[in-house]
């Protein structure tokens, strides 16, 4: 998954990074959301031709520049993805990392959102990916397979707490870490049953005893139903 948000500063060159020495300028926030989402939508279908162009040249980055500013227009702290979808050919995802003052936002953009057709689903958070177990992130030169991801999980008053454990994590810097911590479980859960679901989360740099994987905590967070408090693993 790839996350975008600023968009280059000026009339400089999208294709070019901001000098880091420029400040960011400070962004209006509309104040008629559904208008906002509204003009969004009109953006979209003037880009769309675009977009599928760029998408089916595999090369999303021609249109990374004008999608960051059709999203930084509705909010300046929103964020994007260019995905392959579900049941579609692609996905587009606008996300507020499940920030409470920015779900206003993603709501009326889902909600003035088309239907999804057989090329195009639109996400108003990150959604599950189908198998993260299938799944292997390029971090730096590490390549961590999420199907070597372990987690020790307890259930109180249906949320969880989790513990996460992968090999490699020890090895990892700390904001690395921390994201190799999070990211298996939104690629497993979604990020907004994750925000829900999950209340406390730690990073386990020896693996603990009664572990399970990726998939089975997906069945556990799925399967909550007022369950009595305890802590479910395996015996090794």
């Amino acid at each position: 998954m790839r996350l975008f948000r600023r968009r280059a500063h000026g009339n400089q060159d999208p294709a070019s990074p901001p000098d880091p020495r420029t400040p960011w300028p400070a962004q209006a926030v509309p104040s008629d959301v559904e208008a906002a989402a509204g003009k969004f939508w009109e953006g979209w279908f003037e880009l769309l031709p675009e977009v599928n162009a760029a998408l089916g040249d595999r090369e999303p980055h021609r249109v990374e520049h004008d999608l960051c500013v059709l999203v930084e227009a509705l909010h300046p702290r929103l964020h994007f993805s260019l995905e392959r979808g579900r049941q579609a050919i692609y996905a587009l995802v606008v996300t507020g990392q499940e920030d409470p003052q920015l779900r206003p936002f993603t709501d009326a953009w889902k909600a003035a959102a088309p239907p999804d057709d057989a090329i195009w689903e639109f996400h108003d958070s990150v959604p599950p990916v189908p198998d993260p177990t299938e799944v292997t992130v390029n971090l730096g030169d590490q390549r961590i397979a999420l199907a070597d991801v372990r987690v020790v999980a307890q259930v109180d008053e249906g949320v969880v707490d989790v513990a996460v454990y992968h090999p490699a994590l020890a090895e990892l810097e700390p904001a690395a870490r921390t994201t190799m911590t999070f990211l298996p479980l939104d690629a497993t859960l979604g990020e907004r049953v994750a925000a829900e679901r999950l209340r406390r989360v730690e990073t386990a740099e020896t693996e603990p005893e009664g572990t399970i994987s990726l998939l089975e905590l997906r069945d556990l967070v799925r399967g909550l139903n007022g369950q009595e408090d305890k802590t479910v693993g395996t015996s090794g």
